[in-house]
């Protein structure tokens, strides 16, 4: 098969990789892609909101399969314009990526759908939770606990754009449950944990993310079936109930209070950074399963996770909030893999022959062990190699993890 992966960040990076592996893989294409990944196959200079730039691509290299990763260009459409010019695309269509694309609409479909979540509330008043309504690149939910943050969190989500969405702020465990749909079929994968705040022992704001892992120690394989029969098969019932049924990966960020799971957000793609902390356990032919959801029939399509476990820390450059960084020598990825990491490209680009940053996530550096805490090792050793002007990460991703199954 020729696939084409749309999307340029870490998470397009790790999926190409487990891509590669599969023995139906012809070729592989990405747009526009980084230069990690185009160790891997050819990139294209077509933007990943270029739905008519991608039809075209997709035509003159005679695609079997585009894989959208991005959740803008789905929310934009751009897969109902690739299915309408006969390409088979693994991503929901236009209506239903608005489970990402709007959370008022989320919460209705929740309500229709009979799935916990948390409540919305009229005031915005502490503690609470603030959030932008429409795509926010993962900084759009703010926690608020006094009145001044609250004050704050609003006029921030108000300069997002759109209207807000308040909610009552749930603690608990906060779990991350990915699940591979074909319309009508759901394959659950590995669930990883996730770790949104900039700053050690979740301080700061929140980010796209700085780091993940999996396994997650509480969820089991028959919890997870629990979660995905209670949480992602009935919205994805409502959603071919209303005519929208929904091909791609459904994401659900949940939170597991003491009253039972309740869903902070959907999310209509692969997340990121926990991809990258998933794809490296899971068994089977991820290239396999993906082209069979596209087609409409999961079958028996099988992408269990193996024992092994993963820790990923994000590096991120000058003003990982805003604009990002861009320009700034990265030295030290070759020694990071011969340290036994995997490093997946977020944030970077090639001027001449040397790689610089290019974005806010810079790189995603990834361990494996037999272990949380061995995965974690080999990840800061890795980490330790990477050197650029601005690098900063956090010091305490899987942590508590690890030391939990130390001891």
């Amino acid at each position: 098969m020729k696939v084409l992966v749309v999307g340029s960040g870490g998470r397009e990076h790790a999926l190409a990789w487990k891509l590669k592996q599969s023995t139906l893989l012809e070729e592989l294409h990405c747009a526009p892609g980084n230069p990690g990944i185009a160790v891997l196959g050819s990139c294209h200079p077509v933007r990943a909101e270029d739905a008519e730039g991608l039809l075209a691509l997709a035509r003159e290299l005679e695609i079997d399969l585009v894989v959208i990763g991005p959740e803008a260009p789905l929310v934009a459409g751009v897969g109902d314009h690739l299915r309408s010019g006969g390409i088979p695309v693994f991503g929901p269509s236009r209506e239903a990526a608005r489970i990402e694309g709007s959370k008022t609409f989320a919460k209705e479909l929740m309500t229709a759908a009979g799935v916990p979540t948390a409540e919305m509330l009229a005031v915005a008043r502490p503690p609470c939770v603030v959030k932008a309504d429409g795509l926010a690149a993962g900084k759009g939910a703010f926690v608020c606990r006094t009145q001044d943050e609250v004050e704050d969190a609003v006029n921030r989500a108000f300069a997002l754009g759109g209207p807000l969405v308040i909610e009552e702020l749930l603690e608990g465990e906060e779990v991350s449950v990915f699940a591979v749909c074909d319309g009508s079929r759901v394959l659950p994968l590995a669930p990883a944990q996730d770790f949104k705040r900039l700053g050690d022992d979740d301080t700061g704001p929140n980010t796209g993310g700085m780091g993940a892992y999996s396994p997650v120690r509480w969820i089991d394989a028959d919890r997870l079936k629990e979660l995905v029969a209670s949480i992602h098969r009935p919205v994805l019932t409502e959603l071919a109930r209303r005519g929208s049924p929904f091909v791609g990966c459904l994401y659900a960020g949940l939170m597991l209070t003491d009253d039972g799971p309740r869903v902070l957000e959907f999310n209509c793609r692969f997340g990121d950074p926990e991809t990258q902390a998933i794809l490296p356990r899971l068994e089977g032919d991820l290239l396999a399963t993906l082209a069979a959801a596209a087609a409409g029939d999961l079958g028996n399509s099988d992408l269990s996770a193996g024992e092994e476990a993963v820790v990923t820390v994000v590096l991120v450059g000058n003003d990982p909030l805003g604009a990002g960084d861009s320009g700034t020598p990265i030295e030290g990825v070759d020694e990071a893999e011969a340290e036994g990491a995997i490093v997946f490209h977020a944030g970077t680009a090639l001027r001449g022959d040397r790689l610089v940053t290019n974005g806010r996530r810079i790189l995603n550096v990834t361990g494996t062990g037999g272990s949380i805490a061995e995965a974690r090792d080999t990840a800061y050793a890795g980490v330790e190699r990477i050197q650029f002007e601005g690098c900063r990460y956090r010091t305490d991703i899987a942590l508590k993890a690890a030391e939990e199954r130390v001891g």
